[in-house]
């Protein structure tokens, strides 16, 4: 962890740039991970719900539809606003 803080400082004294390109590459890539997490989280407990409740399974597959296509707008707002940072960064 220490190897990697000095590498930061580096960056930063001799490019302050790098360290909106690190930035960029953060929040894109902070924001697939998280919603790879939560659509995971969400895919197996309604597997479980329908599994405990079949008579449920029409509700719960829509819910969990829903609640998908949410995290997948938030993680989209997520990449692109680290691909607006990146087109920040000019030569």
């Amino acid at each position: 962890m220490i190897e990697v803080l000095g590498l930061l400082q580096d960056t930063v004294v001799q490019d302050p740039k790098g360290m909106v390109a690190i930035g960029a590459g953060l929040a894109a890539g902070g924001a697939v991970i998280g919603a790879g997490l939560g659509i995971g989280r969400i895919g197996g407990s309604a597997v479980e719900g329908m599994a405990r409740q079949p008579e449920a399974a029409g509700r719960i597959q829509t819910a969990a539809l829903i609640l998908a296509a949410l995290i997948e707008g938030a993680a989209l707002f997520g990449v692109v606003i680290g691909f607006q940072l990146q087109g920040k960064i000019t030569l």
